[in-house]
């Protein structure tokens, strides 16, 4: 089980990272541009705040858990992450934009099952 953790902490932070990165890389212009609409509804310092909570998050699961210091952040990491994705859910169906909202929820539960096997399955 430890591994299969391994790899779903790998791969969402993998996802997050990329997200995060992008959003704190590129105006918010660009992103709307790209066809991330919803950046529309919010400020450009909200966006960069989003991609910051992304990329600290996506250090989060991973990190702690490699160097053994206060490991108990990989859970709360995923945790952070996974209420990430609720918000993301209800941005995305308050605009219609329902095949996000699948993206989310594999996210949602991808972070989860770290959540409760970081915390009660498979603790450091």
């Amino acid at each position: 089980m430890d591994v299969v953790l391994w790899i779903v902490a790998g791969v969402l932070a993998l996802a997050f990272l990329a997200a995060g990165a992008m959003k704190l890389a590129q105006p918010k212009e660009k992103l709307a541009a790209s066809g991330m609409g919803w950046v529309d509804d919010f400020s450009a310092g909200a966006v960069k705040a989003i991609g910051l909570a992304e990329v600290l998050g996506a250090v989060g699961l991973v990190l702690p858990g490699l160097t053994g210091v206060a490991p108990v952040l990989v859970p709360l990491a995923a945790l952070g992450l996974a209420l990430t994705m609720v918000g993301a859910a209800v941005v995305h169906l308050r605009r219609g934009e329902q095949q996000m909202v699948g993206v989310n929820a594999v996210l949602l539960v991808l972070a989860l099952v770290v959540v409760v096997g970081r915390f009660w399955v498979e603790p450091f």
